[in-house]
């Protein structure tokens, strides 16, 4: 099983995960070097903090900041990370993902199980989120 399928069944609550496309890759940097490749880009599954300098790096956006501007515009990222339909109708240029883990205590989709947070940036300049709980459709 890949870093990524462990992350997505919320076996890495611990790590972060970062998609970056292929285009954002060749204009932004050398992530591509630490992840692996997915039909439409480059996937990595770090520890947190190395996940949020990391991704400060290949994008010159603060992780934290960006998750806070991304929550205020709700849209579709792909289960799979890759991807999504940004409201504004651009393309996904990158996605920036942790896991939560199942509290019962907080309730709502939080005791249904594990969640994935995801935030995502459109060619469009359109930052927004997404979330899920493993293994939901």
């Amino acid at each position: 099983m890949s870093k990524l399928d462990e992350f997505l069944a919320g076996d890495r609550l611990d790590d972060v995960a970062l998609f970056l496309t292929h285009e954002y890759l060749d204009s932004e940097g050398k992530l591509a070097n630490y992840g692996e490749e997915v039909d439409d880009g480059v996937v990595l599954v770090v520890e947190g903090e190395k996940g949020r300098r990391m991704f400060a790096s290949g994008t010159g956006m603060d992780a934290m900041g960006f998750a806070k501007q991304a929550m205020e515009v709700e849209g579709h990222i792909d289960r799979d990370l890759g991807g999504g339909d940004a409201p504004d109708g651009g393309d996904v240029q990158f996605v920036f993902a942790f896991a939560e883990a199942e509290n019962e205590e907080v309730g709502g989709r939080y005791a249904d199980g594990d969640v994935i947070h995801a935030y995502a940036y459109s060619s469009g300049g359109t930052a927004f989120s997404d979330r899920w709980v493993v293994g939901a459709e």
